[in-house]
């Protein structure tokens, strides 16, 4: 059994085995991914070969008895092995993606000049990321959190990136705080674990916070799948027609497959953290192409200015009848990637990769996240992240050059600095750009009106302002004094309604708590006294008990 010769003859018959195709239906495209190649590529694709593309000896396939140094595929498979992956996102780190298209259905050229969204009928490209935002590769996609979906348009006047979420409004206002959201989202130092007590800490100190926190909370916190979202690129951008006229605009894509949302209890019963990658491909591959529509809600350059509210301000809704909506078009998805690596990972966005006709938001938070993502990038893939295949605009003549590859052409042979006189890459006059800039100064005063409003008119139904306190008092149970207090007292700042039933809930929740507890306890062998409820509460926590009761009453 042990002769070479049973090797030789393992190898003829594995080559020799059939394949066959099974009409099985209850196969998703997802799980049969490897036989539909095999199906596509009856025969191997080609000869195997190094990284130089010197082909594969058979007997190179091994490093066992053989001269390790000089083979060279085993060299390309172990030095590069420990190099194949690329710094991880700190935020929106598990992801993937599909190509498309965007088709123009109405006519905006009143409101800007920008070719993509011109001439009806007219079709771009495009690339769109969707993510979590907290968790890390490996986590799951059924946590209520904010989920992204960045688009990436290749115009003809240069790349478009809009940076959308599910939710139409922002945790904070100012930049400075993003390094504190950012690690508030993430586990805690020491135990590596997530932690409640931290996380609410950072965001009561920070009230303005809570108004998208309880969007996340609340059933619109966890969407069915990728497809079944909408997206929002938050800010106010400033977009001109070619009069030079402004007008002061929202972008929202509307999903078509129509807006559906998990509760936490189906979350569970599905128990896939992967649920939102498999249904997007399954549903690309099965040819139900996933759609938007994109709409923007428009102000006019005086009606910006004479509106009650702060309509830069990404933490708030604009308020209903101070604006109006015009259709744009329809972004399709009818390709899914052919390699997550390459188009997935390696894929760059940035919210300063704007065109002519829309220069963009005119606020400090967005000024502030172009240096950030520029930043991102450049850390990530490279000061020549442009130029990987995903992010290459479809025209670009630049006078930045060389560094670490990708170079692309490195614009060759033509002169590498500017001014010069001998036909280098020259500007363009806009004549049509606007001559009158908008100067904002934004307060840090805390409003929860926006946060009131959500309360009682986002969430119409008593149904929906139950799931939401349920679903914070549960994220409440492990958070220790003082936080709890505060947060308890903000809640009822926000709406005496909802701090009420907030602290009923949290009774509740404690107690269920504390049943887990003592089944795990007993699971393990641990000899643990089943509490009574009124000893469910810490000696930290009886005066905050005491001031639920003072409040209730």
């Amino acid at each position: 059994m042990n002769s070479p010769i049973w090797g030789i003859l393992l190898a003829i018959s594995i080559q020799n085995v059939k394949s066959y195709k099974f009409d099985n239906f209850t196969v998703q495209p997802a799980a049969r991914q490897l036989l539909d190649f095999k199906l596509e590529h009856p025969e191997p694709i080609g000869l195997w070969t190094t990284t130089s593309g010197e082909p594969v000896e058979i007997r190179e396939n091994t490093a066992q008895n053989t001269d390790i140094i000089s083979n060279q595929v085993f060299l390309d498979l172990q030095t590069i092995n420990d190099g194949e992956r690329v710094p991880e996102r700190i935020v929106h780190a598990k992801g993937t993606g599909a190509y498309g298209y965007f088709v123009v259905t109405n006519d905006v050229s009143k409101y800007t000049k920008a070719d993509v969204f011109n001439g009806i009928g007219k079709k771009t490209p495009l690339v769109v990321r969707f993510s979590s935002s907290v968790e890390n590769l490996g986590g799951t996609d059924l946590k209520p959190e904010m989920k992204g979906m960045a688009v990436k348009f290749y115009t003809e006047e240069g790349n478009l990136d809009l940076l959308c979420l599910q939710n139409p409004v922002y945790f904070y206002r100012d930049a400075f705080f993003f390094s504190s959201l950012a690690h508030g989202l993430k586990r805690n130092p020491q135990t590596n674990l997530f932690d409640f007590t931290l996380f609410y800490d950072i965001i009561t100190l920070r009230p303005n916070t809570l108004h998208a926190f309880m969007w996340t909370q609340s059933e619109y916190g966890i969407p069915n799948g990728y497809r079944k979202m909408n997206g929002h690129p938050i800010h106010t951008y400033e977009v001109n027609n070619r009069k030079g006229e402004k007008f002061y605009v929202k972008f929202n894509f509307r999903t078509e497959q129509g807006l559906d949302n998990l509760t936490r209890a189906e979350t569970i019963q599905l128990a896939d953290p992967d649920y939102y990658i498999r249904d997007l491909y399954n549903a690309i591959e099965n040819k139900n192409y996933p759609s938007w529509r994109l709409e923007m809600d428009v102000m006019t350059f005086e009606g910006v200015k004479e509106v009650d509210y702060d309509p830069f301000d990404v933490t708030r809704l604009w308020k209903n009848g101070t604006y109006i909506t015009v259709p744009i078009g329809r972004l399709v998805l009818n390709r899914n990637v052919k390699n997550v690596f390459r188009d997935v990972e390696l894929s760059a966005f940035n919210p300063g990769n704007l065109v002519p006709g829309i220069p963009g938001p005119p606020d400090f938070m967005f000024k502030t996240r172009r240096l950030f993502y520029r930043d991102t990038q450049n850390y990530r893939l490279g000061r020549n992240h442009n130029k990987i295949d995903i992010n290459k605009p479809k025209y670009a003549k630049l006078y930045s050059r060389d560094g670490k590859p990708p170079v692309d052409h490195n614009m060759e042979n033509a002169p590498n600095y500017y001014p010069n006189s001998f036909n280098g890459p020259i500007p363009y006059v806009d004549e049509s750009k606007p001559r009158e800039k908008l100067l904002i100064l934004q307060s840090n005063a805390v409003d929860f009106e926006p946060h009131s409003y959500f309360y009682n008119h986002v969430l119409v139904r008593e149904s929906q302002k139950q799931r939401l306190v349920d679903n914070l008092a549960v994220t409440l149970v492990s958070v220790t004094s003082p936080v709890l207090e505060r947060t308890i007292k903000l809640m009822y700042l926000i709406d005496k309604d909802l701090g009420r039933r907030l602290t009923v809930a949290l009774e509740l929740a404690r107690v269920a708590a504390a049943q887990r507890a003592q089944a795990i306890a007993a699971r393990n062998g641990e000899l643990t006294p089943i509490k009574r409820k009124s000893d469910l509460h810490s000696e930290d926590s009886k005066d905050v008990k005491l001031q639920f009761v003072k409040r209730t009453n």
